[in-house]
């Protein structure tokens, strides 16, 4: 029998004559409000048994709420106390009020649990005896052998605590005093993780922090370990006389990080030593150097700032090389060399947004050399943009520069095209276009236009080339042609589309889904290269693509035991006049033609604006779903296109050429297939296909399969183009890539890739490793070998290790390597 009071009978012959116990006693009963009052005292005090379990928080990557910062004047002393208890008792000679026998208090949030709490009023101390537990609202469990604390929550002491966070980090000490409601010490402490739930309790963990003393400073919001020694496995390895770390209510704060180590042939050694500046909850600045054996010391700044609607950030990296003689082979070869990057994202509003990624290097290879070094978001591609976006309407506009990693080279003589344009491989970067912008808008009607959905897509590009881009196909001149990537010049093209379609289903299942669309574009030419012939002398160009079509479709449904099929024959015709102006105007966003199973009913093949496919077409296909009640299914797709009339837009070669190697040239195109299953339970394989429509060779293939079956997780691709000699690509190319991971026991694992060219018989690329990960201990080792590079280096060799403890930090070492 329990009671928010109290629930104990008295044993009234055996109780002392001046000790007072809450029972059927009358005398008992007229002191309840006098100990109801005390209690609520107590209750107050009972808060700075909070103010222990947050002293031994965790390191500051996990600030938690503590009822140490709320001690003092911010308790409420109105605040209600719920007390439960087998036995209260007053003792009327000293004083002391106690709560007896599997007592608990709910107060604040807080629950204390113990076998007895005394508070004693005359020395205004409580004291909670016995398998103390405190649980705090945040998470955090205490755990005591005894308690004492003042009433004025300045003062305290604890024996044999540990507690226990959220974040599963453990303090352990033989006891603990707090001094002026501000310094606690903890006596002998001990930090470490604590295990799982899937692993056992008493598991101990593969490392540790031990101190003589840890102190925690409210006022400085420091927790200082003195006398440490870092222990792993038990045995101690390193001696640390001082360490100090922020307090958990400090979420970042100012000092050294963990150093990381690098080696490599060309920059020698080095260590990256890290200093972190948080000058307030806004804003912060990392700044590292890394001295280099060879090359002097690399600078590093990273800037964050996070303001009311965005954030925005700024890296920079530099380093004058002391031997930059090691970079012969490539655009390294420089005393400077450095980056600059930024990046932002600002919210107008709840639908619209803006923002930019932009870098900028001295050279080329910069980010190549230099990747030991985390150099934010630094990357081959700048860009601004904004963008908008409602349930039906969207709106994206960005502006690019491009700037490539690789270095020039020397082409085979057989491709270069004549004097008037650059060698293929030269000048490389003057061939990359500055976009200015680019825009993309879709908007979609909410209401039905002529009983069917009406859809209007529009787009605007506008760029600007340096040097045109030629390549020379099929021998020199006159036998040869030349084709073009890319046309110098600037070039504005803006185009508007409109589509409706609608469905309709008649008795038998059949669907019927008419559409049309019509296509406008407009081209600004100005400044192109007046040596491309086949390109039109206009500065402005108009042109318009109407189409009208139907697709059809019949799925049969047929239902077995154990599962159903689905077998739909598809066919789609659409109509419309021949493309205007091909090859006479420039090719830049359909320069991509891949003629397979998902783009064989795409009403318009072509993957951007600049082309516009033309003439009568039909597609025609079969498609075929299985699905099992126990979750396996599989579905497959076989079918070709038909060009019926008119001009045959792949067929006819624009300034690039890539058409006429699609599939799609002649009036019967090449067959197209798919095959996909999925297990449902870990193991998923797709297949897509492309068969020549005479002999059904294989022109275009690609197999991949993923899985998992108990500790091992795979992934397997293979891929085949065959030649494609109208863009200078005259032998085919077969590759496998394949990765997979394997899990030993419960914490180790290995894993592996490979890229293996199969038509050259060469490794391409692999990479291999091990690692080990717990709940507080991670590391791994990994080795890889790149042989894809063009730079004169045949194989580029990279080691990484990485050790890491969780709270505290990790490190990591790396070598790379050339050969």
């Amino acid at each position: 029998m329990r009671s928010a009071v109290s629930t104990g009978m008295t044993d009234r012959q055996n109780r002392p004559s001046r000790a007072g116990r809450v029972g059927a006693s009358p005398r008992a009963r007229s002191l309840r409000a006098s100990m109801l009052a005390g209690t609520l005292l107590s209750g107050a005090a009972l808060a700075l048994l909070a103010g222990f379990s947050t002293t031994l928080a965790p390191l500051p990557a996990f600030a938690q709420d503590s009822a140490l910062d709320s001690l003092g004047s911010q308790v409420d002393p109105t605040e209600p106390l719920l007390l439960e208890a087998t036995e209260l008792r007053y003792d009327f000679d000293r004083d002391i009020i106690s709560a007896v026998g599997n007592v608990q208090i709910y107060y604040g949030g807080n629950t204390v649990e113990a076998d007895r709490v005394d508070f004693d009023r005359r020395n205004s101390r409580l004291r909670a005896n016995g398998n103390v537990r405190l649980t705090e609202p945040n998470g955090n469990v205490l755990r005591a052998a005894s308690m004492e604390l003042s009433d004025d929550l300045r003062d305290g002491f604890a024996n044999a605590l540990q507690l226990d966070t959220p974040q599963r980090t453990r303090f352990i000490a033989d006891g603990a005093r707090r001094e002026n409601g501000n310094r606690t010490s903890f006596d002998n402490g001990l930090y470490t993780v604590y295990t799982g739930p899937n692993n056992p309790p008493e598991k101990p963990p593969l490392w540790r922090i031990r101190a003589q003393t840890i102190v925690h400073d409210q006022q400085e919001q420091t927790i200082e370990f003195e006398k440490a020694s870092f222990e792993f496995f038990g045995r101690s390895l390193v001696y640390l006389p001082y360490l100090s770390m922020p307090d958990p209510s400090v979420k970042r704060k100012s000092g050294l990080l963990i150093p990381s180590f690098v080696y490599g042939d060309r920059v020698g050694a080095g260590m990256r030593i890290p200093y972190y500046f948080a000058i307030d909850q806004s804003r912060d600045l990392l700044i590292s150097a890394t001295p280099l054996s060879k090359q002097g010391v690399l600078g590093q700044f990273d800037w964050r700032q996070r303001l009311m609607d965005g954030a925005y950030s700024i890296h920079a990296a530099g380093i004058f090389q002391a031997r930059p003689d090691e970079y012969t082979t490539s655009s390294g070869n420089r005393d400077f060399r450095g980056v600059i990057a930024s990046e932002g994202e600002f919210h107008i509003n709840q639908r619209w947004k803006w923002g930019w990624d932009l870098s900028w290097r001295t050279d080329r290879s910069f980010l190549r050399d230099y990747k030991f070094a985390p150099l934010g978001n630094a990357s081959d591609v700048s860009k601004i943009y904004l963008t908008g976006q409602s349930e039906r309407n969207r709106f994206d506009l960005r502006a690019y520069a491009f700037r490539i990693s690789q270095e020039d080279y020397a082409a085979l003589a057989a491709l270069n095209p004549g004097p008037q344009f650059l060698p293929v491989g030269s000048r490389l970067q003057d061939k990359q276009p500055f976009v200015h912008p680019v825009l993309d808008w879709n908007y979609i009607f909410e209401n039905p236009i002529a009983g069917g959905e009406l859809a209007l897509t529009g787009n605007l590009t506008s760029l600007t080339r340096d040097q045109t881009d030629a390549i020379q196909i099929g021998g020199p001149a006159p036998a040869g042609v030349t084709r073009f990537r890319g046309v110098e010049g600037t070039f504005t093209r803006a185009s508007l589309e409109a589509q409706w379609r609608s469905t309709l289903i008649d008795s038998f299942g059949q669907v019927f889904t008419p559409f049309a669309y019509v296509k406008g574009d407009l081209y600004f030419l100005a400044s192109q290269d007046k040596n491309v012939a086949s390109m039109t002398d206009e500065s402005f160009v108009g042109r318009v693509m109407p189409a009208v079509g139907l697709d059809y479709r019949f799925p049969f449904i047929g239902t077995f035991q154990g599962g159903n099929q689905i077998i739909e024959p598809v066919a789609q015709i659409i109509v419309r006049p021949n493309e205007m102006r091909i090859g006479e105007l420039p090719n830049e966003d359909a320069q991509s033609i891949v003629f397979d199973s998902t783009t064989l009913f795409e009403y318009d093949k072509f993957s951007g604006f600049d082309r516009s496919e033309g003439g009568t077409r039909t597609n025609v296909g079969l498609k075929y779903s299985l699905n099992f009640d126990q979750g396996y299914h599989v579905s497959a797709l076989f079918g070709r296109s038909f060009h019926l009339g008119g001009t045959n837009s792949f067929k006819q070669a624009d300034i690039l050429g890539a058409t006429t190697s699609s599939g799609l040239a002649t009036n019967y195109s090449d067959y197209v297939g798919s095959l996909y299953f999925d297990s449902r339970q870990g193991f998923r394989m797709g297949a897509q296909a492309r068969f020549d429509h005479k002999n059904f060779s294989v022109r275009r293939a690609q197999v991949e399969a993923t899985g998992i079956y108990g500790p091992v997780t795979g992934n397997l691709a293979y891929a085949y183009l065959s030649p494609q000699p109208n863009l200078g690509i005259a032998t085919p190319r077969e590759e496998v890539i394949g990765s997979a991971s394997l899990r030993l026991q419960e914490n180790w694992r290995l894993f592996g890739s490979v890229r293996f060219d199969l038509e050259r018989r060469n490794m391409v690329r692999d990479s291999f490793g091990v690692g080990y990960d717990d709940e507080g201990f991670s590391v791994s080792f990994a080795y890889s070998e790149d042989r894809s590079r063009n730079n004169g280096q045949t194989t580029d060799r990279l080691f990484f290790f990485r050790f890491g403890l969780r709270t505290l930090g990790d490190t990591q070492f790396s070598t790379s390597g050339t050969n």
